[in-house]
């Protein structure tokens, strides 16, 4: 198994997007860690993290600390994540890559998973030009030495999937078609993590805030354990290499 670097934008987001996988790879002895672009250590939410990282294995949780586009008490006197400058942004991913060096790195689609969060989105954004910045001397010198990831992952759901998905983790009353997902085309990595559904799952709890007020981990805790299974027991993902290939030939080419 590959060493693994998820990046998203809340806590939560690492347990229900990727939780599956994270905790798969650590079973089998990869090093996983977790970047999580929101919430400010001493909050809440930072110490419930902590624990969903602890279940599945992804070590202490590494915060970027930036606000919530939708809770500026999340990191108090920090900007939102939306509005801080984006190379400064992109530089703490890299110095987290840099640090972990991971053969994969993890990151939302380009829709911002399902829901179309703002902040997934911009986590997408930040996340594609650190992995490429990681492996440039150049660039961020100050982040630490180079390393290129291998490949970035993006989380994501088809849209063959959107009924059986988003029926379930959705508000009540959202009409399927207004979920943002994936061209079953563009899947190329489907994974089946039933084996390790009961960790998910204890890491999704784990955010208990977000149970108790009825957010998605609120609304995965109110499903039946059949239901549980088939809305998280599969994971997708669409593949990017970023290994560089030798240039050959003279002409662009479309």
């Amino acid at each position: 198994m590959p060493s693994v670097l998820a990046v998203h934008a809340h806590p939560d987001d690492e347990s229900i997007f990727s939780g599956g996988v994270l905790a798969q790879h650590a079973a089998a002895g990869a090093r996983t860690a977790v970047v999580t672009a929101t919430w400010a250590e001493g909050t809440h939410r930072a110490e419930e993290l902590a624990r969903a990282l602890e279940i599945l294995g992804a070590g202490p949780p590494r915060l970027l600390g930036y606000a919530d586009a939708k809770v500026p008490d999340s990191a108090p006197g920090r900007p939102r994540f939306l509005d801080a400058p984006l190379d400064e942004a992109v530089g703490a991913v890299v110095a987290h890559i840099r640090a972990v060096r991971p053969q994969v790195v993890i990151a939302p689609d380009p829709y911002g998973g399902m829901t179309g969060h703002p902040d997934h989105v911009h986590a997408h954004r930040v996340t594609a030009l650190a992995v490429r910045a990681s492996g440039l001397a150049r660039l961020h010198p100050e982040a630490g030495a180079p390393w290129q990831p291998s490949a970035l992952y993006l989380a994501t759901h088809p849209r063959s999937a959107a009924e059986v998905v988003g029926g379930r983790l959705g508000r009540q009353g959202t009409p399927v078609d207004a979920f943002h997902v994936s061209d079953d085309a563009w899947i190329t990595t489907t994974v089946d993590v039933a084996p390790w559904l009961p960790r998910k799952l204890a890491a999704i709890l784990a955010h208990r805030s977000e149970v108790v007020r009825g957010a998605a981990p609120g609304r995965i805790a109110a499903l039946s354990p059949a239901d549980q299974h088939r809305a998280l027991g599969t994971e997708w993902y669409i593949r990017r290499d970023l290994a560089l290939q030798p240039a050959t030939g003279t002409a662009l080419r479309a």
